[in-house]
């Protein structure tokens, strides 16, 4: 019997079901350059210069989209500082921390099982 999951609030969400919204969700941590953007703001608010040198090979407008997904979304705040040239500053908010810690965990695995890995 298939599973449905077809409205934004309800009190069972399926991640299997084709039209959960908990796939978007999946889809973006899931992604890459947002489990290493989410990673390296765990150390403090990061410049996007920063970011985009800690995230060795993400072209500008990769981590642009990123960023700008991750806010959407409210696991990114950004912060704009009045300053000549502006100062923009991203970091997690409570939500992005909260999922932080899954993350470090798959990123360590990742890094201690890769040479098992064909």
């Amino acid at each position: 019997m298939a599973t449905t999951c077809v409205s934004e609030r309800h009190d069972h969400h399926d991640v299997y079901a084709a039209q959960c919204p908990c796939r978007e969700v999946l889809d973006l941590l899931a992604n890459k350059w947002s489990a290493l953007a989410i990673g390296a703001m765990e150390e403090g608010p990061q410049r996007f210069g920063a970011l985009q040198r800690r995230l060795e090979g993400v072209s500008p407008k990769v981590l642009t989209s990123t960023l700008r997904r991750l806010e959407e979304k409210g696991f990114v705040d950004r912060t704009i500082y009045p300053a000549v040239p502006l100062h923009v500053e991203y970091a997690l908010t409570d939500l992005g921390r909260s999922v932080a810690q899954p993350l470090a965990q798959l990123r360590s695995w990742v890094e201690d099982h890769v040479d098992e890995i064909a």
